[in-house]
C-alpha cells in the first residue's frame, strides 16, 4: 500500500490539502485506476494507453513500477484486459470490471431512492455455496443485514439475481420499529461520518471554484479523479434509503451537491487534459457524449 505525496506545483491552491489528506490515508493504486476508468475513460471509448495512466500517477509522485504492478494485478484478477500495438500497451475494463462499473455508475451519479411505503422487503439466505456471492450482491443493491442470513430493504428495491433463491417476505414496520430496524441493518452513523469527512476535505476546493479561480488542466483532471474516488468510497456504502427514513440533516445531500458544483467547474479543463494526453489503439480518444456533463444532476 503506497501513499500520495504533494509536488510543488500543487501548493498554491486547495488541491494541495486534498492530496495531503489522501497522503495521511494511503489508497491502493488499483482502486484509483478503477476510478479513472469509470469516471474518465469509459465515457471516451473505454480504452486508454498505459502512458496516460503513468502520466497521471506521476503527478501524484506514484512510481511507474507501482502502477505497472497494479495494472498487472487488475488484469490477472479479471478487472482489466490488455492489448498491445507494437511496444505500446492499452487497457480497457474486462467484463467483470464493466459489470461492476455499470452498477456503480447508477449508484454514484444518478441514484434513485425508492419511495417509502411503510413496508420492508425481508430475505432469508441459507448456508448454500452461493451465500457469499448473494451477500455481496445484496450489499451492492442497498440491502442491510440486522442478523446473519437476514437481509432487509425498503419495498421496491430490486432483489439481485444472486439472491433469487432466498425466502422472500414483505413486512410492515411502525415508525419506532422501522427506525430500530434501520439502525441495526445499516451503519448509518459511520456513513454520515464519512460524508462529513468528505465535505471537510473538498469544501475548500468548491469555494475556490465558486470564486471563479482557475486550475490548470492537469490539476483539474487530478482534482476531478480524486474527488470522484473519495466520493465513490463513501456513496457505495450508502444504502440510498428513502428520504423519509433519513435524518433531516443527512449529509449525503450536501456531499452530492458539493460534487455537482466541483464537477461542473472541473469537467471542461479536465477533458482538455484528456484531449491532450489520452489516446487509444487508433489515436486520440473520442469525445464524451452529453451524459458526462449531466452527472450529479437530478
Amino acid at each position: 500500500m503506497e501513499s500520495f505525496s504533494v509536488k510543488p506545483p500543487l501548493m498554491s491552491h486547495p488541491l494541495a490539502s486534498i492530496v495531503g489528506q489522501l497522503k495521511r490515508e494511503p489508497s491502493r493504486t488499483g482502486s484509483l485506476v478503477i476510478t479513472i476508468f469509470g469516471d474518465a475513460i469509459v465515457p471516451r471509448g473505454g480504452s486508454v494507453w498505459l502512458g496516460m495512466l503513468l502520466a497521471f500517477f506521476e503527478m501524484l509522485d506514484i512510481d511507474s513500477g507501482v502502477v505497472r504492478t497494479a495494472m498487472s494485478r487488475l488484469a490477472a484478477d479479471g478487472w482489466l484486459e490488455r492489448t498491445k500495438v507494437g511496444r505500446n500497451s492499452f487497457y480497457r475494463l474486462a467484463q467483470k470490471g464493466r459489470l461492476a462499473f455499470d452498477t456503480a455508475t447508477v449508484h454514484i451519479y444518478n441514484p434513485q431512492s425508492p419511495e417509502w411505503t411503510g413496508r420492508f422487503e425481508l430475505l432469508l439466505i441459507g448456508n448454500g455455496e452461493d451465500r457469499d456471492a448473494a451477500r455481496n450482491a445484496l450489499k451492492a443493491s442497498g440491502f442491510g443485514s440486522p442478523l446473519p442470513g437476514v437481509w432487509v430493504a425498503p419495498s421496491g428495491v430490486a432483489v439481485p439475481s444472486e439472491a433469487a433463491g432466498a425466502i422472500r417476505l414483505e413486512v410492515s414496520a411502525e415508525d419506532d420499529s422501522g427506525r430500530r430496524l434501520l439502525s441495526e441493518s445499516w451503519p448509518l452513523d459511520r456513513t454520515a461520518d464519512a460524508y462529513h469527512k468528505f465535505i471537510k476535505t473538498f469544501e475548500p476546493l468548491g469555494e475556490w471554484i465558486g470564486r471563479g479561480e482557475q486550475l490548470s488542466d492537469a490539476d483539474a483532471f487530478t482534482a476531478r479523479i480524486l474527488m470522484n474516488h473519495q466520493y465513490r468510497r463513501v456513496v457505495l456504502r450508502d444504502p440510498l434509503l428513502p428520504p423519509a427514513l433519513l435524518p433531516g440533516d443527512w449529509p449525503g445531500r450536501a456531499a452530492r451537491e458539493l460534487c455537482r458544483q466541483i464537477f461542473l467547474g472541473l469537467v471542461e479543463p479536465s477533458e482538455r487534459w484528456l484531449d491532450q494526453n489520452g489516446s487509444n489503439e487508433t489515436g486520440p480518444l473520442p469525445q464524451a457524449g452529453p451524459e458526462l456533463r449531466k452527472r450529479y444532476t437530478d
